[in-house]
């Protein structure tokens, strides 16, 4: 049997083009999204679930356990954004934003590690972000969401290093998604210009990360984010 992977937020943007990309690889690929898919891929199953939903997660994973007896790998792309100053941010937005960056990233960690466990091995990618490191103004409830999902996937790497499951982030640079439409083209520059390479992220920057993080060879490869663009 081909590895099986599972995705969130696959629906649009850079999950998207995981999923297309997996799939010519040869992975069974199974995702998820609030929303059904726009247009059917051939070879891909989709759920539609709220990765923040306990009992929908719970479910989903469930169903893919009995379906096909094991899960190699988990890609936490699932994410969402709010370019606010921190004096106009509502409670909810940040309550949003944690909702799905850091529950649902924990919770989907949580569930596919115990089917993993029982294999004895896994590779989980999650998603960071350059807003951590650079501090960025104006994203300061984004930015706090994925230090939290850098802090879970360093302590989790180590809980599960036992079990043969690697626990790694990948941290884009902007690329063109929903998440920075609400961006100005004059702090996008400035965000360009911080960078060793300045040019914006584009989908193959990521896959090459999640490329690495999942092959066989990478076991000894856990506990780390790798930024992209040259950000330190």
């Amino acid at each position: 049997m081909s590895e099986v992977m599972l995705i969130t937020g696959t629906r649009k943007g850079i999950g998207k083009y995981l999923v297309g990309y997996y799939l010519a690889k040869g992975f069974t690929v199974i995702g998820c999204s609030r929303s059904p898919m726009d247009e059917e891929v051939k070879g891909y199953e989709h759920f539609c679930v709220d990765v923040a939903d306990e009992k929908s997660v719970q479910s989903m994973v469930r169903a893919i356990k009995k379906k096909y007896g094991k899960i190699d790998v988990l890609i936490n792309n699932a994410g969402i954004a709010s370019m606010n100053h921190v004096l106009l941010t509502p409670l909810k937005t940040v309550t949003d934003i944690f909702s799905t960056n850091v529950f649902g990233t924990f919770l989907f960690c949580r569930e596919v590690a115990k089917v993993m466990s029982v294999k004895k091995y896994g590779r989980i990618v999650n998603f960071a972000t350059v807003a951590t490191a650079l501090d960025l103004e104006g994203e300061a409830a984004y930015a706090a969401s994925k230090a939290a999902v850098e802090s879970f996937t360093r302590v989790m790497s180590r809980e599960l290093a036992g079990y043969n499951i690697t626990v790694n982030a990948v941290g884009p640079t902007p690329v063109l998604t929903d998440l920075i439409k609400g961006v100005s083209d004059t702090k996008m520059d400035d965000l360009i210009a911080t960078q060793a390479i300045k040019r914006m992220g584009v989908y193959e920057d990521i896959s090459n990360v999640t490329d690495f993080y999942i092959r066989k060879e990478s076991e000894f490869i856990t506990g780390q984010v790798l930024y992209l663009g040259g950000i330190t």
